[in-house]
């Protein structure tokens, strides 16, 4: 699976201009205050949090929960996205920690993390079986996981897009790559969030939780941020 992992980090690499401007005005709109909620809807309150934002891209949620006092580290495997991460915590003058990282092989101690949270990462990893065992040891005992996703192979929205819309900016090679990423890592993918679930009991995760109106609360509008494939929450306890 190294070779879907290059795939995948070259893809990111060519999309990481127009998706830091992307994410840096996603920040400046209403759908931040909208994700912050999300977001605390599952994270324990009253303290400042050890947080791992994997897949962290040019650091959304690292961002938002660094603005609310919490310590963050974000890791990505595209470099690319974390250098557009850390130029944007300039222009935030907000500073988590980010690394370059393989989100299915962290480098950090065991029970390192309060939390880990993730958004729309889980659907690009090839091994997310090895990877939900090894969040878990990163996990401190009653640590939490947030996995924020969509069942982007099996659940596909044919809504309209308005003209702005991000994935209407896509090349024709970018189309045709992120085409043969999902068709690879559709055969190694279940239907979800049933199959993380499954995957995070056969992890030793506890006390398991799905959610999956998180779209209705966050996409209220279709505009250049809206995603068109439902979202779920999946939230679990080491």
């Amino acid at each position: 699976m190294e070779a879907i992992k290059r795939e995948i980090t070259d893809y990111w690499t060519g999309r990481v201009e127009k998706f830091e401007q992307l994410r840096l005005d996603e920040l400046n709109s209403d759908k931040r205050g909208r994700w912050l909620d999300e977001l605390r809807r599952h994270l324990p309150r009253g303290r400042k949090l050890n947080i791992l934002d994997i897949g962290t891209g040019t650091g959304f949620f690292a961002f938002i929960l660094a603005a609310q006092g919490h310590w963050v580290t974000g890791i990505d495997l595209t470099a690319e996205m974390i250098n557009g991460a850390r130029r944007t915590s300039v222009l935030l003058n907000l500073y988590p920690s980010f690394k370059v990282m393989d989100a299915e092989a962290p480098e950090f101690m065991p029970g390192s993390f309060d939390a880990i949270v993730t958004r729309n990462l889980t659907t690009f990893l090839p091994n997310l079986p090895e990877a939900y065992r090894r969040w878990r040891g990163l996990l401190r005992e009653g640590g939490v996981l947030v996995n924020f996703d969509g069942d982007y192979y099996y659940d596909k929205s044919e809504a309209p897009l308005p003209a702005d819309h991000a994935h209407r900016e896509l090349t024709a090679d970018q189309n045709a790559a992120y085409a043969h990423i999902s068709d690879a890592l559709r055969a190694v993918q279940r239907k979800r969030p049933a199959w993380d679930v499954a995957l995070l009991e056969q992890a030793g995760f506890r006390d398991i939780q799905v959610d999956t109106a998180v779209s209705p609360r966050v996409y209220r509008e279709i505009d250049r941020f809206y995603n068109p494939t439902p979202m779920f929450c999946v939230t679990a306890i080491r």
